[in-house]
């Protein structure tokens, strides 16, 4: 995007936009809006909601508390949602913050978190999640927030898998070969991707993971990394050799 308008304010909204039509800030909005960045009547910013593309929109003020958004044009058409999909055992709330608007800058297009044997954090706040995502999206001029979805059991969730999807798993325990070569062969496919615990995966999950045919374990190198790093480093090497960044 070379001639994007890094500096400008984003806001996501879930209503529709369209020119002239006018929309309600939520009282949180208003607030980061009229208190937080001080912008006056007549002021503006980018708003989108990951169906209508990207409008340029004029803030209006009728009364101390209220902030109308008012489209007025648009100025980057709808692209579709990144296909990536991201799997994740949760982490403690201020990693997992972390993780999450990681992933959403590095294009994952579902957030999925998944229980393991070793998970950390077994209560986790899709609310939260979904909060960090929008906030991730807004500051990254992402026109699409991931699709959050709630904690599942990682066997469920691979008895379900759609085989056609390639799940790549991180695995500490995985030969140090070039990634590279794994991921080349399924350039423009749909695929996933499956990062572990602090405390890494069980024998008995690694096993049922090695057992499905649609799953690839990968190495990320000598080095053991936190599953906060690793997820970066895994969702780059994905994009850069099979994904949207190739």
């Amino acid at each position: 995007m070379p001639d994007y308008d890094f500096k400008a304010q984003r806001l996501f909204v879930e209503a529709d936009l369209r020119a002239g039509s006018v929309l309600p800030a939520s009282p949180e909005q208003a607030n980061y809006l009229g208190n937080v960045l001080r912008l006056s009547d007549g002021a503006g910013l980018l708003l989108f909601n990951g169906r209508d593309g990207e409008w340029l929109a004029r803030v209006e003020r009728p009364s101390k508390k209220r902030v109308d958004l008012v489209p007025v044009e648009r100025v980057r058409e709808q692209t579709p949602p990144p296909d990536l999909r991201y799997l994740f055992a949760p982490l403690k709330a201020a990693r997992l913050d972390y993780m999450v608007q990681k992933a959403v800058e590095m294009g994952a297009g579902v957030l999925e978190p998944v229980m393991t044997q070793h998970t950390q954090n077994p209560r986790l706040n899709v609310e939260r999640m979904r909060a960090n995502a929008v906030e991730a999206a807004e500051q990254c001029g992402i026109l699409s927030v991931p699709q959050c979805r709630p904690l599942a059991k990682l066997g469920p969730v691979l008895e379900e898998w759609d085989g056609s999807r390639r799940l790549f798993f991180c695995d500490e325990r995985e030969d140090c070969a070039s990634p590279a070569a794994l991921l080349a062969p399924f350039a423009g496919a749909p695929l996933a991707l499956l990062v572990g615990p602090e405390g890494g995966f069980s024998g008995e999950e690694r096993a049922l993971l090695r057992s499905c045919d649609f799953v690839t374990p990968i190495s990320l190198g000598p080095r053991i990394l936190r599953a906060d790093t690793a997820a970066v480093a895994a969702l780059a090497l994905i994009q850069a050799i099979a994904g949207d960044a190739r």
